[in-house]
């Protein structure tokens, strides 16, 4: 089925639409048309003798480069009406992707920015959103705590009680976030898929992601089987929690977007196996992936080997590996994890049943530069 234009955004033929009095849904609805259409790119590999397909989603090419483009739009859309008060702050708390994509917005609608991060954050995207006029609030959680969200969510609590006119778009428990990638980033992937696909996978931290996929494909496919990936220490669908390294993919709570309903199946992964699965994908391909899609495509490959029957499946790949060179693709980070540097050597953590990936038509995205060794984040 062809994609449904995000709410705000002009349908292809149609007379333009006068603009919105409020200038913040004015430029959302002017970003959302002019934001492109994802690409995908087939993968092949064999697993347990048989051959495999898998249609990855490249959320990284677009605006602000991570699916966090679409959800940051829809967060500000839905608290326009706050943010037209003078003086207003846009706070949230944010691993790194959303942060950037709100840092870039609210530059452009000359809004100030808070984002409040830990230290597991990317130092280029802490770049990134500084370099936009954002502000970094730093909460000093220990590395080997369990609470890097909370104590990010207290603090944007402290701020929202002390900025005047600060507004929270709470990406935690705003529908906002889950609604746009139901009627938007879902029908487009549905629109690329080959109907013969059978699973899905995509990645949780808030939820709202698969929580968007979960419901556009349990209407329209209804036999796609839907699998969450998460990351072991997350406790988005309960159980302990325990200190990780990865952002973007897992968090310290439940996430309020999913139910028993949303998905088929969970999967945590080793976050070992998911930076090797963005090397050994970048070795033979050229796609060099962020984390939480190599903690995807871990996932997958699990599965995979877990289920014969399958033979084509969807990946949706939040980011790409450009903001990643100083932590998964930094050799002095890998040491730390307990990783050695060289992708001979990091294959075995994809799977013992996994030769490699195929492209079968990606042309290759450009890898990550590697940083000096003073530039790795302790």
């Amino acid at each position: 089925m062809p994609p449904t234009s995000p709410a705000g955004a002009a349908t292809p033929g149609a007379a333009p639409r006068p603009p919105s009095a409020n200038p913040v849904l004015g430029h959302v609805a002017r970003a959302m048309a002019d934001y492109p259409v994802t690409p995908v790119r087939t993968i092949r590999t064999e697993i347990a003798g048989i051959p495999r397909t898998l249609t990855l989603k490249l959320e990284g090419c677009s605006p602000w480069h991570s699916i966090k483009g679409r959800t940051a739009l829809s967060l500000i859309r839905s608290v326009a009406g706050e943010l037209s008060v003078p003086g207003a702050t846009v706070v949230e708390s944010t691993s790194g992707n959303l942060g950037l994509a709100l840092s870039a917005i609210c530059r452009d609608l000359g809004l100030r920015f808070v984002a409040v991060v830990d230290h597991r954050q990317s130092p280029v995207i802490q770049q990134a959103i500084e370099a936009n006029g954002g502000e970094l609030d730093w909460v000093k959680t220990p590395d080997d705590a369990t609470t890097h969200l909370q104590d990010r969510l207290t603090r944007v609590r402290e701020l929202q009680r002390d900025l005047p006119h600060a507004v929270w778009p709470n990406q935690y428990e705003n529908d906002a976030n889950w609604r746009i990638h139901e009627s938007w980033t879902a029908p487009e992937f549905d629109a690329q898929a080959d109907g013969a696909a059978q699973a899905l996978f995509a990645g949780v931290s808030t939820g709202g992601t698969l929580a968007g996929l979960s419901r556009h494909f349990r209407r329209t496919r209804p036999g796609v089987r839907i699998v969450a990936v998460d990351v072991q220490g997350s406790t988005v669908f309960g159980g302990v929690p325990r200190p990780r390294v990865l952002t973007g993919i897992g968090a310290g709570r439940r996430s309020a977007f999913l139910d028993d309903t949303s998905v088929d199946e969970v999967l945590r992964v080793d976050e070992r196996q998911a930076v090797a699965c963005c090397h050994t994908l970048r070795h033979d391909t050229g796609i060099a992936v962020g984390g939480s899609s190599g903690a995807v495509l871990a996932g997958c490959l699990e599965y995979l080997y877990r289920h014969p029957e399958v033979r084509h499946v969807l990946c949706l790949c939040p980011d790409l590996g450009e903001h990643y060179g100083p932590t998964v693709y930094h050799p002095a980070w890998l040491d730390r994890l307990g990783l050695p540097a060289e992708p001979g050597r990091l294959r075995h953590r994809t799977g013992a049943a996994c030769p490699g990936f195929e492209p079968a038509d990606a042309p290759s995205t450009p890898a990550p530069a590697t940083p000096s060794e003073e530039d790795a984040p302790r």
